[in-house]
């Protein structure tokens, strides 16, 4: 049985990049309301490492290196030992992220309103930029090493710009967006070439859990999202994966939750309201059931180690 959801859970809703950047918290502020660039340095000290789930007005791109033991939950799964990857998310989506003071490159959050001069359908335009998941590619060395001087290009348009509305930065950034648009559709073309119908319903069903699975614990919640049956959907995640779809659920909700507990210092009773547990006893009940261990006892082992 999935938890019960509390009805006063509220997360944090970021419509300003400024509002973004004061949460991490980062001593780092943006001029011009819809766009800001950083070169993300090792050792970065002037903001958390560690970032419960929320949710963001704008759009996200991260090249990063180096990433050490930095986590990002993509598709369900935790993924550590990324060493250099690539990630898109578009405004709404929700988001959690652990980093690593190894960690360097470049992260951009902009609005779509800063490409002013240019009007096509930004999701069309730009497939990597889906508003039901987050786009996650893993890099090699050379590939981060030919992306690399594009954004630094990007960056640098933005430090130095002269006016507020930093419209070479835009540019170039836009330039950006078509050359990494060519390199995802053949990425992604490749990829689902190996799938079959089943691991492709299964790959869209996680994605789904990743983004709503504070506010959905039914599988009928799911099928609707996916125009499929509940039975169908059952059938099919158990066909390809050998797993219930429930189990999903809650596997992605302990993902979470372990996060809260070791890389934050909020009380128990605050980390069950922010994973939308209808009250404390529930989550500890949760909690137990999957680790055979209390929120508390793990948070104690894991100091400990």
């Amino acid at each position: 049985m999935l938890p019960v959801i509390s009805e006063n859970n509220s997360i944090p809703y970021y419509k300003e990049i400024n509002d973004f950047l004061a949460s991490i918290p980062a001593d780092y502020r943006t001029k011009n309301r819809l766009l800001f660039c950083l070169r993300l340095k090792v050792n970065e000290g002037s903001m958390n490492n560690y970032k419960p789930p929320f949710r963001k007005g704008f759009y996200f791109i991260a090249l990063v290196t180096n990433a050490g033991n930095t986590k990002i939950t993509y598709d369900h799964t935790n993924v550590t030992r990324l060493n250099s990857f690539l990630v898109f998310q578009s405004p709404g989506l929700l988001y959690s992220f652990y980093r690593d003071n190894t960690a360097n490159g470049y992260l951009l959050y902009f609005k779509k309103e800063c490409f002013s001069f240019f009007k096509p359908d930004f999701e069309k335009e730009f497939p990597f930029f889906n508003i039901l998941h987050t786009n996650f590619f893993k890099l090699n060395e050379n590939k981060f090493a030919g992306f690399a001087p594009q954004f630094e290009e990007v960056f640098l348009a933005y430090e130095n710009a002269t006016d507020s509305r930093n419209i070479v930065a835009s540019v170039k950034l836009l330039a950006l967006l078509y050359q990494l648009k060519g390199f995802t559709i053949a990425f992604k073309q490749w990829e689902e070439g190996f799938k079959t119908p089943q691991q492709i319903l299964l790959q869209k069903f996680v994605q789904l859990v990743n983004n709503y699975y504070i506010e959905k614990r039914t599988l009928e919640e799911y099928a609707k999202l996916l125009f499929i049956t509940p039975n169908h959907l059952s059938q099919s995640i158990k066909e390809v994966s050998g797993k219930n779809a429930l189990s999903f659920i809650s596997e992605r909700i302990l993902s979470e939750a372990k996060s809260l507990i070791q890389f934050t210092d909020f009380d128990i009773s605050e980390i069950a309201y922010q994973l939308n547990f209808s009250d404390p006893a529930n989550f500890g009940k949760f909690f137990k059931k999957h680790t055979e261990r209390t929120p508390l006892e793990f948070r104690k082992q894991y100091k400990e180690k």
